[in-house]
């Protein structure tokens, strides 16, 4: 298993963007159509439920990879995994929890940028009081009639994050 990354990144302006990934709820899966979809990332979330220790180490190939564990990390190395997680990103906190019912903080009195969350398999875009708010859903396996989803924040030059839900094909 790969250990979390959370580089003290720079607050100095990029040049060029940069590209984070963001899934959740694999479950044990880590289906072979994400990976193209990761592909070119600067960073990879893995935001819990990861299930098998050797998604991140897959993951980790890619990119730099902080992972974060889920309601079913009980057992082994996934149980390790801390519960919530502050990454820093291009002069950027993003807040990782697995389940955003349990938010017990004020995200904006705490300067994040971004909180990031999966559990529900529901994938969701939204702003709060200047938060952006997203769930990637879930690219494991298929729960009811949801999509299997992972996400994509692109950090512009500018400093804007620009968030979007990428479905696989299937």
């Amino acid at each position: 298993m790969s250990p979390n990354n959370s580089p003290d990144e720079s607050h100095a302006p990029r040049l060029t963007p940069l590209v984070v990934g963001i899934l959740s709820d694999t479950h044990g899966l880590l289906r072979p159509e994400v990976l193209p979809l990761l592909k070119g990332s600067d960073h990879i979330l893995h935001l819990g439920d990861v299930g098998d220790p050797e998604i991140l180490g897959a993951l980790a190939k890619l990119a730099p990879v902080t992972a974060i564990r889920g309601n079913i990390d009980t057992h082994g190395p996934c149980a390790k995994l801390p519960e919530t997680e502050v990454v820093q990103l291009a002069g950027h906190d993003f807040y990782l929890l697995h389940d955003v019912l349990r938010l017990d903080l004020d995200p904006a009195a705490a300067g994040f940028a971004a909180v990031l969350y999966g559990h529900s398999h529901k994938p969701e875009i939204r702003h709060h009081k200047g938060i952006l708010y997203m769930n990637p859903g879930s690219c494991g396996p298929r729960r009811f009639n949801l999509p299997i989803t992972v996400g994509r924040i692109t950090i512009e030059a500018s400093g804007q994050l620009k968030a979007e839900i990428l479905n696989l094909s299937l």
